[in-house]
């Protein structure tokens, strides 16, 4: 009898352990599930050979519990699923607890940091410290900069190659874009000396040791100042000043090329080679005619200097028809329906032939109804033709002068830049609105920045160009005949 009371009491110390086990899973999973369960093993789907008495007192005890009623055979079955399940219940809980410690060890650490930034940003508002481990002293000594204010205004124009007001002007438009934000580390350099910086490397084209010293800043600085100033002038200015004439400025220049004797010209159209340092990657390509490389400039300049549509950066071997016919100025002509560049309601029609206001262009360009140039000096020509190539061609001149200018105010685009090939377009491009802006403005011209042009000539000479020869006869060399046979008339037209 012992021996059974000792297995009695076991058995009842297990169904007490199942019924703290059924009570946890009654709370997580709820009476509906319970019922689905109950309802599964009173179908009776399961068998489990087990002691009679151990089946009889599990099934009393689960059926008294949890309200069960379920026969005495099937309480091995029901106490061996309860246990299942409360081991998944564990596991589950068990999950659910390393997810929760996950998500706040998450919180602490994002509370942590966010309360250090908020504790370095009030220690930064309360007071600045002067940290000169960060900054070497360049102020020893007197430098360009020092003095620059001090300058005359023919001192200024000298140094920088443009005017006090139109530095100031350039100031203006691109002091905020240029700023910087002040710091614990260092003063940030002005946008003054920024800009003096940029300008100075336009004008010279100096190594960058040399203009370190000279305006007191690091080496490495004022390649990222002329960078900073390169994208500023391009995001700001360049749309400002170089475009296509339209409305009243149209007519003004058809006007201004009426007086120099050609009718109908809204610019005349050139390229130029800029020279440049070997380049890494092909640099065959960049290798032009005369031998030594360079990128291309297509620029069309109007009756006063300025361009007004400017297209850099092909490789010095590039033909002048290619680097046309890949530019937006040539896109925006032969995309149009008439095949104007310019509006149509501009033309004039003289014996019956439509004229229409066009560009003007060397033996190398394409004779486009757009793009008038003169004739073939290979075959004879009559009186009416050669007065009429000599006349495109002065009018023509003022691509050559303002191409002079360019190089000779901005020294940059006359010797070899060490620059990546990437960059080339871009500082052209600074220049020719740079240029644009001091002719604009009136800033002159000093005629001793022409001698550093011509020495540049000698050295680097401009490669010659060749004829185009793919004209055939079409609408442009009917307009071009009825130019050259009513020329005069066409002028008081």
């Amino acid at each position: 009898m012992d021996g059974l009371e000792t297995v009695v009491l076991n058995r009842r110390q297990e169904a007490k352990l199942v019924v703290e086990e059924m009570k946890m899973l009654r709370f997580f999973l709820g009476v509906t599930r319970l019922d689905r369960i109950r309802n599964e093993f009173i179908r009776g789907t399961a068998k489990l050979s087990m002691d009679p008495n151990t089946s009889t007192l599990i099934a009393a005890v689960l059926s008294s519990s949890l309200s069960l009623e379920v026969a005495p055979v099937f309480g091995g079955q029901l106490f061996e699923l309860y246990r299942l399940q409360a081991a998944l219940l564990r596991r589950r809980r068990a999950r659910e607890m390393m997810e929760r410690n996950r998500r706040r060890r998450q919180y602490l650490r994002r509370r942590r940091a966010f309360v250090l930034s908020s504790f370095a940003a009030a220690l930064s508002l309360i007071a600045t410290t002067s940290r000169h481990i960060w900054v070497r002293d360049r102020s020893t000594g007197r430098n360009l900069w020092s003095s620059a204010e001090s300058f005359d205004e023919v001192e200024w124009k000298t140094q920088f190659h443009v005017s006090r007001a139109t530095f100031d002007f350039l100031l203006q438009q691109l002091g905020p874009a240029i700023k910087r934000r002040r710091t614990n580390y260092r003063l940030p350099i002005e946008p003054r000396r920024r800009l003096a910086i940029a300008l100075w490397w336009f004008a010279r084209s100096g190594e960058y040791r040399s203009i370190a010293a000279m305006f007191g800043v690091g080496i490495a600085t004022v390649c990222v100042i002329v960078r900073q100033v390169t994208s500023a002038i391009l995001e700001r200015l360049h749309r400002r000043f170089v475009s296509l004439p339209s409305g009243q400025r149209l007519d003004d220049t058809v006007r201004a090329f009426r007086d120099r004797c050609y009718p109908q010209c809204a610019g005349a159209i050139g390229r130029t080679h800029i020279p440049i340092s070997p380049p890494r990657d092909n640099p065959d390509d960049y290798l032009n005619k005369r031998g030594w490389y360079s990128v291309i400039l297509q620029a069309v300049v109007n009756h006063s200097l300025c361009f007004t549509d400017v297209y850099a950066g092909w490789p010095g071997s590039t033909s002048t028809t290619s680097v046309l016919s890949s530019s937006d100025l040539y896109l925006k002509a032969e995309d149009r329906p008439d095949g104007y560049l310019f509006p149509r309601e501009k033309s004039i029609v003289f014996d019956g032939v439509e004229i229409p206001v066009h560009l003007i262009g060397d033996s190398s360009f394409p004779l486009k109804p757009w793009l008038m140039k003169g004739y073939s000096q290979e075959v004879q020509l009559s009186p009416e033709q050669r007065r009429f190539t000599y006349t495109l061609s002065s009018a023509r001149s003022v691509v050559d002068t303002a191409f002079a200018r360019l190089k000779g105010r901005w020294r940059c685009l006359l010797k070899k830049n060490d620059l990546d090939i990437s960059m080339m377009p871009r500082i052209v491009t600074v220049c020719c609105v740079l240029h644009n802006i001091c002719e604009t403005r009136g800033d002159g011209f000093l005629p001793e920045w022409n001698a550093d042009v011509a020495a540049g000539e000698n050295y680097l000479r401009q490669p010659y160009t060749e004829p185009y020869e793919g004209d055939t006869y079409c609408t442009a060399e009917v307009i071009r005949d009825t130019i050259t046979c009513n020329l005069l008339t066409i002028l008081q037209y």
